[in-house]
C-alpha cells in the first residue's frame, strides 16, 4: 500500500493530526465504557464527551446545547432537511442550488417524488447565486433553504449572510452544509442567521466517521434517527465516544492554526496556480477567484480528461482529483462545472488541487515540475484539439442524457472518493 505520497486531495479528506491520535485512543482502549451506563466507568466518559462538545462549540461560536453529535456530514445534511420538513408539515417547497453537494441534490431529488417542489437555483460562470432568483423563489410556502457555505470543487463562498437575511423575511429555515468551510472561514453562530449547519470531522483532520449538525436553540427540529435518548433527544444512537473526542480535539486545533494555516495555504495554492496559468498553455482557473477558499484551485485543461491526468499524477505520487470523491465512480463531468457553463474543451479536463497545513513548498516545487510534461504528452495524445466541432457536438449529446438522467439518481452517501462526507 502506498504510504507517502503529495497528498492535494484534503477536500476529499484530511490526514488525523497527531495531536488527535493521541487524544482519542485512551477511548479506544482503556476508556471504552458506554456514558450512557449508571455506573462510573461508562458515566466519567460523559464528562470527556461534554468538554468535546464545549470544543465544538467554540471552534462554531455556539452553545454547547445547539451541537448534535451525527456520523457524518451526509448524515447531518439529511437529518437537518428532512427534520426541518418534519416540523413543517404545513410547507412543501425547498430551495437549494443546482451545485449542492449529492448529500443535498439527492434528498431533494427523493422528496420531489414523495410531492415537495424543489426549486434549484442556477449560478454563473464564476459559480456564483443571483441573489434576485433567489427571491424571487422564496415563498410562504418555502419550509427550507439549504446552500452550502463554500463549494467542494471550486471553493466558491456564498453571501451565506446575504441569503439567510433575505430567508428570514419569509419565516423559511436556513441550512448551511459548511463542511468545506469549517476551519477554513471563521464560524459565528451567535451573529448569524444560520439556523441549521452540518459539518465533517475528517475534512479536519479527525477520523472519518465523525460529524455535527448545528442546530439553534429554538429551532423547531424533529429527529432524524429515533431510539434512545442520546443527544438530548435529537440523534438516537450510542456515543461514538473516541470520534467526539477526537472531533473536539480536531476543532481545538483548527481555532488554534486557523489564522497561520489559512494565510500559508492560500500563499502555496497561488504559487501552484500562477506557475501552472504561466507553464501551461490553454489552461484557466474555475470558479470565483476572489471569494474562494484559501486552499483550494479548480483548474481547466483544454483538449484533455481530467482523469488521464490525474492517472499520470500518481505515477508521480500525486494525489488530486476531478471533482468530489462521492462522484468519482461516474464518467460525467462535474455537475457544478456543467452548472456554471463551462466549454466541454475545458470541463473535462479540470483538476481540483486542495491543500492543508501539512502541505509544503516542496511539494508545490514537484507538482509545478511535472504538470507541464504531463498535460503536453497527453495533448499530443489527444483527437479533440484538432476537431473541436465534432467532439463538441459529441459531448453535448451526452451531457443532455446526463441532465435527463439525474432525477433518476439513487441516493449517494457522503463524500469524497469514500462514501462519507
Amino acid at each position: 500500500m502506498q504510504k507517502n505520497c503529495i497528498y492535494l486531495d484534503n477536500n476529499a479528506t484530511t490526514k488525523v493530526d497527531p495531536q488527535v491520535l493521541e487524544a482519542m485512543l485512551p477511548y479506544l482502549t482503556d476508556y471504552y465504557g458506554n456514558p450512557s451506563s449508571m455506573h462510573s466507568f461508562g458515566g466519567q466518559l460523559g464528562k470527556a464527551v461534554k468538554t468535546a462538545r464545549e470544543q465544538v462549540a467554540a471552534l462554531l461560536g455556539a452553545e454547547e446545547s445547539e451541537i448534535i453529535f451525527t456520523s457524518c456530514g451526509t448524515e447531518g445534511d439529511n437529518a437537518a432537511i428532512r427534520g426541518a420538513l418534519l416540523a413543517q408539515p404545513e410547507k412543501r417547497h425547498i430551495i437549494t442550488t443546482q451545485v449542492e453537494h449529492p448529500a443535498v441534490l439527492n434528498v431533494c431529488k427523493q422528496l420531489e417524488t414523495q410531492g415537495y417542489t424543489v426549486t434549484y437555483l442556477s449560478v454563473n460562470a464564476k459559480g456564483q447565486l443571483d441573489l434576485n432568483e433567489l427571491e424571487a423563489s422564496l415563498t410562504g410556502n418555502t419550509a427550507l433553504v439549504s446552500v452550502m457555505y463554500a463549494n467542494n470543487e471550486t471553493g466558491t463562498i456564498f453571501p451565506i449572510e446575504e441569503i439567510g437575511a433575505r430567508v428570514k423575511e419569509y419565516g423559511a429555515l436556513f441550512h448551511v452544509d459548511a463542511v468545506q468551510a469549517v476551519g477554513k472561514i471563521p464560524l459565528n453562530m451567535k451573529t448569524s442567521t444560520i439556523d441549521m449547519l452540518t459539518i465533517s470531522g475528517h475534512k479536519i483532520h479527525a477520523p472519518k466517521g465523525i460529524g455535527v449538525l448545528y442546530v439553534r436553540r429554538g429551532v423547531r427540529f424533529r429527529p432524524f434517527l429515533l431510539g434512545g435518548h442520546q443527544e438530548r433527544g435529537r440523534r438516537a444512537g450510542t456515543e461514538n465516544v473516541p470520534g467526539i473526542i477526537a472531533l473536539g480535539k480536531a476543532a481545538e486545533l483548527e481555532m488554534l492554526h486557523l489564522e497561520e494555516a489559512t494565510k500559508r495555504e492560500r500563499k502555496l495554492r497561488d504559487r501552484l496556480e500562477k506557475a501552472l496559468l504561466a507553464k501551461i498553455p490553454d489552461c484557466e482557473v474555475n470558479g470565483d477567484i476572489k471569494n474562494r477558499l484559501p486552499n483550494t484551485t479548480n483548474i481547466g485543461f483544454k483538449y484533455i480528461e481530467g482523469e488521464a491526468i490525474l492517472l499520470s499524477l500518481n505515477k508521480y505520487g500525486i494525489c488530486a482529483s476531478s471533482g468530489s470523491a462521492c462522484t468519482s465512480g461516474s464518467l460525467e463531468p462535474s455537475h457544478v462545472l456543467r452548472a456554471m457553463g463551462l466549454p466541454y474543451t475545458t470541463l473535462h479536463g479540470s483538476i481540483r488541487f486542495s491543500l492543508c497545513r501539512y502541505t509544503t513548498e516542496a511539494e508545490i516545487d514537484q507538482v509545478i515540475a511535472v504538470m507541464p510534461e504531463i498535460v503536453e504528452r497527453l495533448r499530443a495524445l489527444s483527437p479533440f484539439k484538432n476537431d473541436n466541432a465534432g467532439w463538441l457536438q459529441q459531448q453535448s449529446v451526452g451531457a443532455k442524457h446526463s441532465e435527463n438522467s439525474l432525477s433518476e439518481t439513487a441516493v449517494i452517501d457522503r463524500p469524497n472518493a469514500s462514501p462519507v462526507h
